[in-house]
């Protein structure tokens, strides 16, 4: 099946293609805006004087036109395009600001996070929307949605990445829409009385409660955890034992809800419902009610983002099931796709949440009846067990190279979790429903909440047993955007070519293998070439990175809490060995001395010039008299040392005008 001969599709990709533009580019709000006009009434005119041999200037303008929107609303979703947004006044100092709880966060170890809207600054009314930041206190367990709050703060930009190829949460935000954060402290704020309900703080509300009544039903804490995360999007309470387990078994989607979720919903609703199509305009009543039931879970799950984006697809999805023409359904899918990015935002295209979804169902819709065509048996059991075996395999080709390109692991036991779990979460999900509502009515017995109970923990013992069988799970893989690309185009020949093989589809394939191929063969090449030494970042620790090709010779005081760095780059460079080593008094880097003086402040005597100089551990040195004595070139001080060491050398430094770097500030040093 060609999907590029559907209008909706072609329009999808030329949207998505627009907004990567306007974003990558950063182009001016205004101008995208004027540029869109433009080619819309020309458009327009073009349209009302259609001949025949004006239909290409007609599809020309339509692809400019639809390239140009996706500009512009990503234009316009970058914070900053609108001019009474906070960016746009003075932030350098102490501000007063109005802001509204929009969403609670996942917290860490060290803070509660909220993301927060901005109401009004210095009195004035603003836009725009800031990572709220609070010390893990008793008193701010009481942030809640909608919660109204006078801030009077500095707002400080969100950090970048300090070593490579570490997760850069400043882009993630940025992708939301988010550039700054600030701190709430004890005394910087007070909560403001009268503020108004949103639909989401009444939906958190109400969660809130459920989760009350669930803590007090008499569940066991992990299986208690499991069913906030299925039903309500609360996945605080999961311990870091259970989540590792759905990870490495592949149903780590069981825990968010989201496509997966609402599209078994879909389906058991479907089954539930049918008999009302015996009706006058039974379909259409049993379309309603669905995407009425559909959202009522969205609602009681908190209208979290993904829960909204997957109700708002499945609805679509329920459309096309009701007018039952399998071909509608990419159009519908791709029209949601289009409405969702369009009218809830833009920048949704970069979550992988929204890629993962839009993959799978996509992935679903196409690949399951080829599956199902290529072997169809006759014995009813084998032949269901074939069709769940069948949708996962169509979904777990779809997302793999995501999975691959943001995770770095593949479950090879994906098939047995899914196998499994799946048809039976229709159950889970459906018993659960009615087990939450009894409870709320005070009216479920105990053998009922004791079955769902058993239910649940046997459900979290297979996924233990499979994430158990390490040799099937694959990690550390290196693949990056190329190979995500590539591993994608390489799907899409294969299918085609072998839906109606001809000697161009299986060219086409065997084009993709070879650019594969040759780009692997390229970055190992390229590997093997490197050389870096690196000093990186992180607290209470010194860490030096020695790469020369695909082995990495590690110089650190503490090897364990380093690995957490150093894994990031063993992946991302495709690193084969590491060696790990306690840091050494000086180093050599092609022909460049480098110089290490930790907390003892000794050096060994007799080096009269060094090109680099690193301080690490805070020592206790007269810095002068170092600097004159063997006049480096640079000063480099790590996350190992005492802030207030780090602002007494960089003065120093300044009144000696030497270069001087702090791996806290400006991220790792290279030396490549």
């Amino acid at each position: 099946m060609n999907l590029l001969k559907f209008v909706p599709i072609k329009l999808t990709i030329l949207l998505v293609f627009g907004i990567l533009i306007g974003y990558n580019f950063n182009l001016n709000f205004k101008f995208a805006f004027l540029a869109l006009l433009i080619s819309t009434l020309s458009l327009g005119l073009v349209f009302l004087k259609t001949k025949d041999n004006s239909r290409y200037l007609f599809g020309s303008l339509a692809v400019l036109t639809t390239i140009l929107l996706g500009i512009t609303i990503s234009a316009q979703a970058k914070p900053g395009s609108y001019s009474h947004h906070y960016s746009n006044y003075a932030i350098d100092n102490q501000v007063s600001l109005v802001l509204k709880i929009q969403e609670k966060l996942k917290p860490t170890d060290f803070s509660l996070r909220y993301i927060a809207k901005v109401q009004h600054y210095e009195g004035k009314k603003a836009v725009g929307k800031l990572l709220l930041n609070c010390t893990v206190d008793p008193k701010y367990s009481s942030l809640e949605v909608d919660d109204e709050l006078m801030v009077l703060s500095e707002i400080v930009e969100i950090n970048s990445p300090l070593n490579p190829h570490q997760f850069n949460y400043k882009k993630y935000l940025e992708q939301k829409g988010i550039a700054h954060q600030l701190n709430l402290s004890q005394n910087n704020h007070f909560f403001l009385k009268s503020n108004t309900r949103t639909i989401k703080g009444l939906a958190s509300e109400i969660r809130n409660k459920i989760i009350l009544k669930l803590n007090s039903a008499g569940f066991d804490q992990d299986e208690l955890s499991i069913i906030q995360a299925l039903f309500l999007g609360h996945r605080d309470d999961i311990s870091q034992t259970t989540y590792s387990n759905y990870k490495d078994a592949g149903a780590v989607h069981i825990l968010a809800v989201s496509g997966l979720h609402i599209g078994i919903l879909l389906l058991f609703l479907q089954f539930l419902l049918q008999p009302l199509e015996r009706l006058p305009k039974g379909k259409s009543i049993k379309l309603m009610l669905i995407v009425i039931f559909l959202w009522g879970f969205a609602f009681l799950a908190g209208l979290s983002a993904s829960v909204v984006r997957a109700v708002t697809m499945f609805s679509f999805v329920a459309y096309a099931m009701y007018l039952n023409r399998p071909q509608n359904t990419f159009n519908i899918l791709a029209l949601s796709m289009f409405f969702i990015l369009l009218v809830f935002n833009p920048l949704l295209v970069f979550d992988v949440g929204f890629q993962m979804s839009y993959a799978a169902v996509f992935a679903i819709v196409w690949i399951y009846p080829l599956l199902q065509r290529f072997w169809y048996p006759k014995n009813w059991l084998l032949n269901k067990g074939w069709q769940l075996l069948s949708v996962s395999i169509a979904a777990q080709i779809g997302v793999v190279p995501i999975s691959l390109y943001y995770f770095h692991q593949f479950p090879g036991l994906f098939f047995i979790s899914n196998l499994v779990i799946v048809p039976f979460l229709g159950l889970i999900l459906g018993l659960g429903i009615m087990v939450i509502a009894l409870i709320l009515l005070d009216f479920a017995p105990n053998s009922l909440i004791e079955l769902y109970n058993l239910l649940i923990g046997v459900m979290n013992s297979v996924i233990a047993w499979v994430s158990q069988q390490e040799t099937f799970i694959l990690k550390n893989i290196s693949f990056d955007f190329v190979q995500l690309l590539l591993t994608y185009a390489l799907i899409f020949s294969l299918i085609i070519a072998l839906t109606k093989p001809t000697f161009r589809k299986m060219a086409a394939f065997l084009t993709c293998i070879v650019l594969l191929q040759g780009w692997s063969i390229y970055t190992l090449n390229k590997t093997s070439n490197k050389e870096a030494l690196i000093i990186g970042h992180q607290t209470k620790n010194s860490i030096l990175s020695h790469q020369k090709g695909n082995e990495l010779d590690v110089f650190s005081s503490d090897s364990i809490a380093a690995m957490r760095i150093v894994n990031n780059y063993q992946i991302t460079e495709r690193i084969d060995q590491i060696k790990h080593q306690g840091i050494e008094n000086s180093f050599s880097y092609k022909n460049k001395k480098i110089l290490v003086i930790d907390s003892t402040g000794v050096f060994a005597n007799g080096i009269k010039t060094v090109d680099y100089l690193l301080l690490t551990k805070s020592p206790k040195i007269n810095l002068d008299r170092i600097l004159d004595s063997l006049q480096p070139k640079m000063l480099i001080a790590d996350g190992s040392n005492y802030k207030t060491y780090i602002e007494r050398w960089k003065r120093t430094c300044i009144n000696k005008k030497l270069p001087f770097h702090y791996t806290g500030e400006k991220g790792a040093y290279f030396l490549d």
